[in-house]
């Protein structure tokens, strides 16, 4: 690193500390020439290509501002949508590339939006799928609807699962016969 004062070739690294989340690294260095000491700024750069085939530097900002409008009237607050962008940009990052299309940008944010707001959900998807039809809508709320009756089923499973049963795993006839006979004595688990 150059030291910009005399920009000397060289410079001696003082202090390092993360900042912004870990998504930087804060470094003091000191040039070995001219004695001053100055702060450098280390991140690691995630472009995006647009559709038009321009580029720009990933912003957490756009990521919000694009889903506030698909969350506006809905209770989602600002801290919900910094947390989605934080959830977005570890998402794409996780990739390992250094450019990313502006699509899978917009795959990145359909997971935890619809986590977040199945409404919001639906306003963005219907945006970024470019929905044309209402069936297109109904496809989408038949899918929503699907994955909470696979949830609400696989919570009536957990439920039953705490009883003894002769077909429960590591559970043969014996084991069901002496769950039973502790079952009276032991608190219910709720």
């Amino acid at each position: 690193m150059h030291c910009p004062y005399c920009r000397h070739a060289d410079s001696r690294v003082i202090d390092s500390r993360t900042a912004e989340d870990g998504a930087s690294i804060r470094r003091r260095r000191q040039c070995p020439s001219c004695g001053r000491r100055f702060t450098t700024l280390e991140t690691s750069s995630l472009t995006v290509v647009k559709r038009s085939g321009a580029s720009e530097p990933f912003s957490r900002d756009k990521v919000v501002a694009g889903v506030r409008k698909a969350c506006q009237g809905r209770p989602v607050s600002d801290d919900d949508l910094a947390l989605l962008a934080q959830q977005v940009e570890e998402a794409v990052r996780a990739s390992g590339a250094a450019q990313i299309d502006a699509h899978e940008i917009g795959l990145a944010i359909l997971g935890p939006l619809r986590q977040l707001d199945e409404v919001a959900y639906l306003r963005f998807a219907s945006v970024y799928s470019s929905f044309s039809s209402l069936e297109d809508f109904e496809e989408a709320i038949a899918a929503l609807r699907a994955e909470h009756a696979a949830a609400r089923a696989a919570g009536d499973g957990a439920a039953g699962a705490g009883t003894a049963s002769p077909t429960a795993p590591g559970g043969g006839a014996g084991s069901a016969s002496l769950g039973a006979a502790e079952e009276p004595e032991q608190a219910p688990a709720h």
